[in-house]
């Protein structure tokens, strides 16, 4: 599952980067699952297994010249409600601290979201899905908490592995209403290895194009890391900039507990 492509600066993370250079050397000899989507940008066709939960306590930020946003803490919850079908929510709490003006602190931006798997993986074919998602306006935009209308996302996701290497991607519409805005398309592009049985590592690059009237297109890059502490415990993180704009940056990190059946 994949951290939601958003170009504004109200989906980007903030890293808790000295917990997670901690927690780097605390786990160098526990094995590790490699995952797709988080905590990256660029999704993956991926499905929770059926009756399975995924859970996310995490924290995304950004920042720019125009001061800090981001989401501290966030909960991601998915479920696998069929064989090939997850549901998936997110409720956050956002923050906003500007440069110059007040700041913000608050209930974000409610996201909802169906993924399907419509093609399974084999030695030639990638899988391949789709991960649709609706975010609706429950944060309060005066404060810069959330968007001011609900917004929606139409991808299609690709991935395919080799051995220990796993690169997924693809890219999506949104359908991005209101004043001053437009709709815009994402793009993205994944890859990441499992170097050691406890640590997988991975970078991606994407593309946005505006989401604003009169804006500019944007492309980011990522790095991050993922940890297993057992079956059941995960850490997440990664940090990146845009390639545009050496002061802005963005990064996540998210502890992950699985259980199911």
């Amino acid at each position: 599952m994949k951290i939601r492509p958003i170009q504004n600066r109200f989906a980007s993370f903030r890293p808790w980067l000295p917990v997670g250079l901690i927690v780097l050397f605390g786990l160098m000899f526990l094995p590790v699952a490699l995952f797709a989507g988080p905590p990256f940008t660029t999704d993956d066709p991926e499905i929770v297994e059926y009756q399975h939960w995924e859970l996310y306590l995490a924290s995304q930020t950004s920042k720019d010249q125009t001061g800090w946003t981001g989401t501290a803490p966030e909960l991601e919850l998915n479920y696998g409600a069929a064989p090939n079908l997850m549901l998936h929510l997110i409720a956050p709490a956002a923050y906003s601290w500007p440069a110059a003006g007040p700041r913000a602190y608050g209930y974000g931006d409610t996201e909802l979201g169906i993924k399907y798997r419509f093609l399974q993986e084999t030695p030639l074919l990638p899988e391949v899905g789709t991960f649709e998602l609706a975010e609706f306006p429950t944060g309060n935009h005066a404060q810069a908490l959330g968007n001011r209308v609900a917004r929606y996302f139409i991808p299609l996701w690709l991935q395919k592995t080799f051995g220990s290497l796993t690169t997924y991607g693809g890219g999506g519409y949104w359908i991005n209403p209101g004043s001053e805005q437009q709709n815009y398309w994402f793009l993205g592009w994944q890859v990441q290895y499992q170097i050691l049985k406890n640590l997988a590592l991975g970078a991606e690059i994407f593309h946005t194009t505006p989401s604003t009237m009169g804006g500019i297109a944007e492309n980011n890059f990522n790095a991050g890391a993922i940890f297993d502490i057992s079956e059941q415990h995960h850490l997440l993180l990664s940090a990146g900039r845009v390639f545009q704009n050496p002061d802005a940056w963005q990064a996540y990190f998210a502890y992950q507990w699985t259980t199911g059946p």
